[in-house]
């Protein structure tokens, strides 16, 4: 797992900021691992595994009750429910152009999507099924899916490895293009606001395209520390500082409190904000961040710009037409 020193430096102006961010418009496709080229069948079966809940122990949780395709692309709740009720310590990161991520979970701990969707499956808290081959007998026992998975790989394919590359090829197919800032820095200049352009220049100037920058806002490498200066009122009442990201993950000690660059892509639509969902809106999560992570205060009249130029970055949605899973019938598993 490769870290980037989390001590970036504010990007230098350009002499025109629409012209430095031109190459920045989010891609249409998002390139897929050699040994899991993208194709109809597998995207068809990923779509049924994302939104089945029989994925789960108790029948009632899917990739998409914390993911939802119908929303932002994550849940709106601070922190996301699993089985029997129980609920985590971080906020679902959105699924849309997750694709683009160079690592996925906040932690950065699965370095693929594919990885990413074999995790919550045997969470106790999110899905809680008791292991993979467990789930793989589930699978095998639905006839519907025994011809969806040898549509999709051929032969006898289900496994753990086939289902998590189908899931994954299903999420690079979640891409939201044509935003009004992906149309202004492709010629059109009329798409963004007077109040858009400024929030844009403001939040290049403040030095925030130094983390959330390249086509999905995410960053050029892949964890930033989070919070770089203390504030004693905003670490009591957001309690930031509680998880210690990759640091969970690695035990080391240089690690703690670096977490993944989250996509700035439709941040309008995915509130509450930050890895344990505390801020409720996006204009007190650009306060709070021209804070903890630029150590400055910024005025109102700014924050207004940056959130309207925020909102600029919201994309056209692919509809997502609700596949028919395939029939249990006569039995339950629970």
């Amino acid at each position: 797992m490769t870290k980037f020193n989390s001590l970036l430096t504010a990007v230098a102006l350009a002499s025109s900021v629409s012209m430095a961010l031109a190459a920045d418009a989010l891609p249409t496709e998002a390139p897929a691992p050699a040994d899991n080229p993208t194709t109809p069948a597998k995207v068809a079966l990923g779509k049924m595994l994302y939104h089945d809940p029989r994925l789960s122990s108790t029948g009632t949780v899917s990739c998409a009750s914390c993911h939802n395709v119908m929303l932002g692309g994550e849940d709106n709740r601070p922190n996301s429910m699993g089985v029997n009720g129980q609920t985590g310590g971080r906020s679902a990161p959105t699924v849309w152009n997750a694709a683009f991520n160079q690592v996925q979970f906040w932690d950065g701990r699965a370095e693929s999507l594919e990885a990413q969707a074999a995790g919550p499956v045997t969470n106790p808290i999110e899905m809680g099924m008791k292991s993979w081959d467990e789930v793989v007998a589930r699978l095998n026992s639905i006839e519907g899916y025994q011809k969806a998975f040898a549509d999709a790989f051929g032969g006898n394919a289900i496994s753990k490895d086939t289902a998590t590359k189908a899931i994954a090829a299903y999420e690079r197919t979640l891409i939201t293009p044509n935003s009004p800032y992906d149309k202004y820095v492709t010629g059109e200049k009329s798409a963004m606001t007077e109040q858009q352009v400024r929030g844009m220049n403001k939040a290049v100037e403040l030095g925030c395209t130094g983390c959330h920058s390249g086509p999905a806002f995410n960053g050029p490498g892949v964890f930033q520390k989070f919070p770089m200066h203390s504030n004693g009122m905003y670490l009591a009442k957001y309690h930031f500082n509680k998880d210690l990201g990759l640091a969970d993950v690695t035990k080391k000690q240089g690690d703690e409190h670096l977490f993944k660059v989250p996509t700035l892509r439709n941040i309008a639509l995915t509130a509450p904000y930050f890895h344990n969902g505390s801020v409720k809106t996006l204009d007190e999560a650009v306060k709070v961040m021209g804070k903890l992570q630029l150590d400055k205060d910024l005025s109102e009249q700014e924050i207004k710009d940056i959130v309207a130029f925020l909102n600029a970055l919201t994309g056209e949605f692919p509809e997502q037409k609700m596949p028919i899973l395939p029939p249990t019938a006569g039995m339950t598993f629970n």
